[in-house]
Protein backbone atom coordinates (compact mmCIF):
# COMPACT_ATOMS: atom_id res chain seq x y z
CA UNK A 1 0.00 0.00 0.00
CA UNK A 2 1.22 3.64 -0.96
CA UNK A 3 2.17 6.25 1.29
CA UNK A 4 -0.85 8.32 -0.06
CA UNK A 5 -2.80 5.35 0.13
CA UNK A 6 -2.07 4.64 4.14
CA UNK A 7 -2.67 8.41 4.93
CA UNK A 8 -6.57 8.60 3.29
CA UNK A 9 -6.98 5.20 5.10
CA UNK A 10 -5.94 7.11 8.09
CA UNK A 11 -6.80 10.47 7.72
CA UNK A 12 -10.03 10.12 5.49
CA UNK A 13 -10.77 14.03 6.36
CA UNK A 14 -6.86 14.64 4.60
CA UNK A 15 -8.12 12.86 1.44
CA UNK A 16 -11.63 14.73 1.50
CA UNK A 17 -9.56 17.84 1.31
CA UNK A 18 -7.06 17.05 -0.90
CA UNK A 19 -9.76 15.69 -3.39
CA UNK A 20 -11.94 19.01 -2.73
CA UNK A 21 -9.31 21.51 -3.95
CA UNK A 22 -9.79 21.82 -7.56
CA UNK A 23 -12.81 23.36 -6.39
CA UNK A 24 -10.98 26.55 -5.35
CA UNK A 25 -11.02 27.03 -8.87
CA UNK A 26 -14.45 27.91 -8.99
CA UNK A 27 -15.17 28.70 -5.77
CA UNK A 28 -12.54 31.46 -5.01
CA UNK A 29 -12.86 33.53 -8.11
CA UNK A 30 -17.38 33.95 -7.67
CA UNK A 31 -16.67 34.30 -4.28
CA UNK A 32 -14.46 37.76 -4.77
CA UNK A 33 -17.57 38.35 -7.37
CA UNK A 34 -20.16 37.75 -4.79
CA UNK A 35 -18.20 40.53 -2.18
CA UNK A 36 -17.43 42.98 -4.15
CA UNK A 37 -21.60 42.65 -5.80
CA UNK A 38 -22.53 42.55 -2.25
CA UNK A 39 -20.79 46.26 -1.56
CA UNK A 40 -21.88 47.56 -4.10
CA UNK A 41 -25.18 46.71 -3.26
CA UNK A 42 -24.80 48.84 0.08
CA UNK A 43 -24.00 45.54 2.26
CA UNK A 44 -20.89 45.69 4.95
CA UNK A 45 -17.87 43.89 4.83
CA UNK A 46 -19.46 42.01 7.82
CA UNK A 47 -22.90 41.42 6.51
CA UNK A 48 -21.19 39.70 3.23
CA UNK A 49 -19.45 37.43 5.11
CA UNK A 50 -21.80 36.46 7.20
CA UNK A 51 -24.07 35.72 4.39
CA UNK A 52 -21.86 33.61 2.41
CA UNK A 53 -20.79 31.46 5.75
CA UNK A 54 -24.56 30.86 6.85
CA UNK A 55 -26.24 31.00 3.75
CA UNK A 56 -23.70 29.65 1.23
CA UNK A 57 -25.92 29.19 -1.73
CA UNK A 58 -24.26 31.15 -4.64
CA UNK A 59 -27.03 31.58 -7.18
CA UNK A 60 -29.43 32.10 -4.00
CA UNK A 61 -26.94 34.77 -2.10
CA UNK A 62 -26.17 36.70 -6.25
CA UNK A 63 -30.14 36.84 -5.97
CA UNK A 64 -31.02 37.64 -2.46
CA UNK A 65 -28.11 40.76 -2.80
CA UNK A 66 -29.73 41.74 -5.89
CA UNK A 67 -33.31 41.63 -4.87
CA UNK A 68 -32.73 43.37 -1.42
CA UNK A 69 -31.00 45.91 -2.98
CA UNK A 70 -33.42 46.69 -5.35
CA UNK A 71 -36.28 46.99 -2.80
CA UNK A 72 -38.29 43.50 -3.13
CA UNK A 73 -40.37 42.60 -0.12
CA UNK A 74 -39.31 39.96 2.23
CA UNK A 75 -41.25 36.48 0.99
CA UNK A 76 -40.87 37.38 -2.08
CA UNK A 77 -36.93 36.84 -1.37
CA UNK A 78 -37.72 33.72 0.41
CA UNK A 79 -39.98 32.01 -2.24
CA UNK A 80 -37.16 32.88 -4.81
CA UNK A 81 -33.91 31.65 -2.88
CA UNK A 82 -36.33 28.70 -1.96
CA UNK A 83 -37.05 28.10 -5.84
CA UNK A 84 -33.42 27.71 -7.17
CA UNK A 85 -32.76 25.87 -3.81
CA UNK A 86 -34.92 23.23 -5.22
CA UNK A 87 -32.38 20.84 -6.62
CA UNK A 88 -31.45 19.91 -3.23
CA UNK A 89 -34.72 17.65 -3.28
CA UNK A 90 -32.65 15.25 -5.77
CA UNK A 91 -29.30 16.15 -4.10
CA UNK A 92 -30.25 14.69 -0.68
CA UNK A 93 -32.13 11.45 -1.66
CA UNK A 94 -29.21 10.16 -3.49
CA UNK A 95 -26.43 10.74 -0.94
CA UNK A 96 -28.86 8.93 1.72
CA UNK A 97 -28.03 5.35 0.89
CA UNK A 98 -24.43 6.29 1.17
CA UNK A 99 -24.62 7.86 4.68
CA UNK A 100 -23.82 6.36 8.04
CA UNK A 101 -25.71 6.54 11.29
CA UNK A 102 -23.41 9.31 12.75
CA UNK A 103 -25.53 12.17 14.09
CA UNK A 104 -23.15 14.82 12.51
CA UNK A 105 -24.12 13.98 9.33
CA UNK A 106 -27.43 16.52 9.55
CA UNK A 107 -25.11 19.43 10.68
CA UNK A 108 -22.59 18.60 7.89
CA UNK A 109 -25.36 18.90 5.16
CA UNK A 110 -25.09 22.75 5.42
CA UNK A 111 -22.08 22.04 3.61
CA UNK A 112 -23.65 20.37 0.34
CA UNK A 113 -23.64 22.56 -2.15
CA UNK A 114 -23.84 21.86 -6.16
CA UNK A 115 -19.98 20.76 -6.33
CA UNK A 116 -20.01 18.75 -3.18
CA UNK A 117 -22.65 16.58 -4.10
CA UNK A 118 -21.32 15.90 -7.76
CA UNK A 119 -17.89 15.03 -5.70
CA UNK A 120 -19.23 13.38 -3.21
CA UNK A 121 -21.74 11.07 -5.31
CA UNK A 122 -19.11 9.91 -7.38
CA UNK A 123 -16.33 9.33 -4.21
CA UNK A 124 -18.78 7.92 -1.49
CA UNK A 125 -19.45 4.83 -2.92
CA UNK A 126 -16.09 4.15 -3.27
CA UNK A 127 -14.95 4.37 0.17
CA UNK A 128 -15.64 2.27 3.21
CA UNK A 129 -18.21 3.17 5.57
CA UNK A 130 -16.19 4.06 8.51
CA UNK A 131 -14.09 6.79 6.16
CA UNK A 132 -17.19 8.65 4.54
CA UNK A 133 -18.23 10.84 7.39
CA UNK A 134 -14.13 11.89 7.76
CA UNK A 135 -13.82 12.46 3.78
CA UNK A 136 -16.95 14.58 3.62
CA UNK A 137 -16.44 16.99 6.50
CA UNK A 138 -12.56 17.41 4.82
CA UNK A 139 -14.22 18.32 1.22
CA UNK A 140 -17.11 20.21 2.63
CA UNK A 141 -15.15 22.68 5.18
CA UNK A 142 -12.16 23.32 2.47
CA UNK A 143 -14.84 24.43 0.13
CA UNK A 144 -17.14 26.23 2.96
CA UNK A 145 -13.73 28.06 3.86
CA UNK A 146 -13.05 28.84 0.60
CA UNK A 147 -16.12 30.51 -0.49
CA UNK A 148 -15.78 32.75 2.84
CA UNK A 149 -12.61 33.90 2.37
CA UNK A 150 -12.93 34.55 -1.27
CA UNK A 151 -16.43 36.77 -0.27
CA UNK A 152 -13.87 38.19 2.50
CA UNK A 153 -11.11 39.00 -0.27
CA UNK A 154 -14.04 40.42 -2.58
CA UNK A 155 -15.29 42.67 -0.07
CA UNK A 156 -12.27 43.55 1.24
CA UNK A 157 -10.17 44.57 -1.95
CA UNK A 158 -12.33 43.39 -4.86
CA UNK A 159 -12.45 46.53 -6.34
CA UNK A 160 -9.26 47.08 -6.32
CA UNK A 161 -8.30 43.63 -7.63
CA UNK A 162 -10.90 44.28 -10.87
CA UNK A 163 -9.37 47.94 -11.38
CA UNK A 164 -6.03 46.66 -11.44
CA UNK A 165 -6.54 43.75 -13.01
CA UNK A 166 -9.51 44.45 -15.46
CA UNK A 167 -9.11 40.95 -17.08
CA UNK A 168 -9.83 39.48 -14.11
CA UNK A 169 -13.47 40.73 -13.58
CA UNK A 170 -14.29 39.09 -17.27
CA UNK A 171 -12.91 35.72 -16.36
CA UNK A 172 -14.26 35.63 -12.71
CA UNK A 173 -18.42 35.37 -14.10
CA UNK A 174 -17.06 31.81 -16.14
CA UNK A 175 -14.89 30.48 -13.56
CA UNK A 176 -18.00 28.54 -11.96
CA UNK A 177 -20.20 27.83 -15.13
CA UNK A 178 -16.71 26.39 -16.26
CA UNK A 179 -16.49 24.70 -13.16
CA UNK A 180 -20.06 23.10 -13.42
CA UNK A 181 -19.92 21.86 -16.96
CA UNK A 182 -16.92 19.48 -15.60
CA UNK A 183 -18.34 18.32 -12.66
CA UNK A 184 -21.93 17.95 -14.74
CA UNK A 185 -20.19 16.03 -18.41
CA UNK A 186 -19.82 12.51 -16.63
CA UNK A 187 -23.55 12.43 -15.64
CA UNK A 188 -24.57 12.36 -19.10
CA UNK A 189 -23.95 8.47 -19.38
CA UNK A 190 -27.06 8.37 -17.02
CA UNK A 191 -30.24 8.13 -18.99
CA UNK A 192 -32.22 9.63 -15.90
CA UNK A 193 -29.56 12.14 -15.36
CA UNK A 194 -29.45 13.31 -18.73
CA UNK A 195 -33.07 14.13 -18.88
CA UNK A 196 -33.01 16.09 -15.60
CA UNK A 197 -30.15 17.99 -16.58
CA UNK A 198 -31.29 18.59 -20.40
CA UNK A 199 -34.70 19.66 -19.33
CA UNK A 200 -32.96 21.58 -17.03
CA UNK A 201 -30.81 23.64 -19.24
CA UNK A 202 -33.85 24.07 -21.93
CA UNK A 203 -35.80 25.77 -19.40
CA UNK A 204 -33.37 28.03 -18.43
CA UNK A 205 -32.49 28.63 -21.83
CA UNK A 206 -35.94 29.36 -23.25
CA UNK A 207 -36.80 31.67 -20.57
CA UNK A 208 -33.75 33.59 -20.73
CA UNK A 209 -34.40 34.22 -24.18
CA UNK A 210 -37.45 35.76 -23.21
CA UNK A 211 -36.36 37.88 -21.21
CA UNK A 212 -37.54 36.64 -18.09
CA UNK A 213 -33.95 36.10 -16.74
CA UNK A 214 -34.64 36.00 -12.98
CA UNK A 215 -37.15 33.22 -13.10
CA UNK A 216 -35.56 31.10 -15.79
CA UNK A 217 -32.93 29.58 -12.88
CA UNK A 218 -35.72 28.72 -10.13
CA UNK A 219 -37.87 27.77 -12.53
CA UNK A 220 -35.42 25.26 -14.06
CA UNK A 221 -33.80 23.75 -11.42
CA UNK A 222 -38.12 23.19 -10.33
CA UNK A 223 -38.27 21.22 -13.44
CA UNK A 224 -35.03 19.20 -13.56
CA UNK A 225 -36.14 17.80 -10.17
CA UNK A 226 -39.63 16.64 -11.56
CA UNK A 227 -37.91 15.39 -14.38
CA UNK A 228 -35.64 13.24 -12.66
CA UNK A 229 -37.96 11.85 -10.13
CA UNK A 230 -40.49 10.75 -12.99
CA UNK A 231 -38.33 9.36 -14.99
CA UNK A 232 -37.51 7.02 -11.55
CA UNK A 233 -41.10 6.61 -11.01
CA UNK A 234 -41.61 5.29 -15.16
CA UNK A 235 -41.01 1.45 -15.18
CA UNK A 236 -37.73 1.11 -16.74
CA UNK A 237 -36.84 -2.12 -19.12
CA UNK A 238 -34.43 -5.08 -17.35
CA UNK A 239 -30.79 -4.07 -16.48
CA UNK A 240 -31.28 -0.55 -17.99
CA UNK A 241 -29.13 1.40 -15.85
CA UNK A 242 -30.51 5.26 -14.37
CA UNK A 243 -28.52 6.37 -12.12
Amino acid sequence: MSLQATQAASRPWLAGLREAIPLLGGYVPVAISFGLIAIQAGFSTWEAVIISALVYAGASQFLFVGMVAAGAPLWLVVVMTLLINARHLVYAPNLAPWLTTSRAWPWLMHGLTDQIFALAHTRLPQLPASQRLGWFTGAALLAWASWVGGTALGAVAGDELTRRWPLLGEIMPFALPALFLVLLAPRFTSRRWSLALGSSIAIALLFTVNGLTNAAIPLAAACGALCFYLVKLAPTTRGERDE
